[in-house]
């Protein structure tokens, strides 16, 4: 006889236990903890679920520093760690240009020679112009060769495999004619000779300047997490833990100034060197920048939807072809400044640019790190990790004597062991 009363059936608790479950891997710790101690066992679920993140990476990059260290002392010196993130920061950025194209599930294989042209009209026009002047041209003419590249690619639907393996052929050529019509140098080489342009990488910023910088950047962005914490909670939407965003404020404090004691050691052998060489904050300003583009507005969220589903995102409204276009070419942007900042540190630029190793070690600084070749994943931090990853091989073996070939074969094979480890956690998760 019916009560009138209808009662869940037994299973259902378990149901809802989970799809609680489920939510909590699915979701980021942040928008459904109430706690530290709540985020930190989210987090910890997540990771043995298989969303580790960054973990892994982070992992295997202090496994590594700490076998260089073990083989070599001074690995960790102060003078071999300022010199190892001058030397990331070509890796850094030009993984943070193929992060734009690979977000779409498409690729650029011109972004080594690309960052060449940038470098070479710059270390041109720097004879006879202002330092910003040719800055700029570099930077507006690798810019618009990645809106070629992209238009090419979106309006007569070529594979950009094809067409940015047709830019670096190319480009190389190109280089080559550039280079030995400049009328400056030794017609293979363009040296420069622009002391603000050098000191974009051998310039440092003072000991007590540094520590003011550092604290005003700790200081804005924890401005911003706070007021941006509390607008969502004004507007009943989820926002962290006070705890949780005081804890990614100290962390930033943490590794600002673990930069600036470092930077600030005295390095030199005849007259004393210290400083943060001013690369880090160009660095870490692109970082901010188009972090914020991909995070923050709407051609971002267009971008991650494409590259998950682009026939979603086009029914969604989307302009595919226009998103495409303007990825490849804020990849051609990204890959100017980082040839701006590859001529600094070498203090030329010559036809002997290998592009075809640079564009390997952006593609691997940026999969190594965490983003997905097959689009829809990855965020600009990730080729940070991935380049950090890649220039503590390349600086790591080269302190130890061994040979580039070594290099190459090591970094293929970190290349291999991330897009592995990738591999099965999605796998796994997709059998979950």
């Amino acid at each position: 006889m019916s009560t009138g009363v209808h009662e869940p059936p037994p299973e259902a608790p378990a149901q809802d236990e989970a799809a609680t479950a489920a939510a909590q891997v699915a979701a980021p710790p942040e928008v459904i903890a109430d706690s530290l101690g709540e985020y930190v066992r989210i987090w910890l679920k997540r990771v043995r679920s298989g969303e580790s993140g960054a973990l892994p990476v982070i992992i295997g990059l202090v496994a590594i520093v700490v076998y260089f260290q073990a083989r070599n002392s001074l690995f960790l010196s102060a003078g071999n760690l300022v010199n190892l993130v001058i030397q990331g920061a070509v890796f850094i950025v030009l993984g943070m240009a193929e992060v734009f194209v690979l977000l779409l599930g498409e690729i650029d294989l011109s972004v080594g020679f690309n960052a060449a042209i940038g470098a070479t009209i710059t270390a041109w026009l720097a004879f006879s112009a202002p330092w910003w002047v040719a800055i700029l041209a570099g930077l507006a003419a690798t810019t618009a060769i990645g809106a070629l590249q992209g238009t090419l690619i979106t309006r007569l639907r070529l594979p950009s495999f094809v067409v940015t393996l047709a830019g670096l052929l190319g480009l190389e050529g190109l280089l080559i004619v550039l280079v030995s019509r400049s009328g400056h140098g030794r017609g293979v080489t363009i040296p420069i000779r622009n002391s603000i342009i050098d000191d974009l990488t051998t310039g440092n910023l003072g000991p007590a300047a540094g520590w003011v910088v550092i604290v005003v950047i700790v200081v804005l962005a924890g401005v911003f997490l706070v007021l941006r914490d509390r607008r969502r909670r004004a507007s009943n939407l989820v926002a962290p833990p006070a705890s949780v965003t005081a804890l990614k404020v100290a962390a930033m404090a943490a590794a600002g100034a673990a930069v600036v004691l470092v930077g600030n050691t005295n390095r030199g052998i005849r007259i004393p060197v210290r400083g943060v060489p001013w690369v880090v904050f160009i660095v870490l300003g692109i970082l901010t920048l188009w972090t914020a583009l991909l995070g923050r507005t709407r051609f971002g969220r267009y971008v991650y939807a494409i590259g998950g589903n682009a026939e979603a995102a086009r029914r969604a409204g989307a302009n595919l072809v226009m998103i495409r276009t303007v990825a490849f070419t804020l990849c051609g942007l990204t890959a100017g400044a980082a040839g701006v900042i590859y001529a600094s540190r070498l203090g030329s630029i010559s036809t002997n640019v290998d592009g075809g190793q640079l564009v390997l070690f952006a593609v691997a600084s940026a999969v190594i790190g965490g983003t997905h070749l097959y689009g829809g994943v990855g965020r600009m931090l990730h080729a940070v990790l991935g380049g950090l990853v890649v220039a503590v091989i390349y600086n790591g073996l080269g302190l130890l004597g061994l040979s580039a070939a070594v290099t190459d074969i090591v970094t293929a094979l970190v290349l291999l062991a991330a897009v592995t480890v990738d591999t099965l956690a999605r796998r796994g998760r997709a059998t979950g």
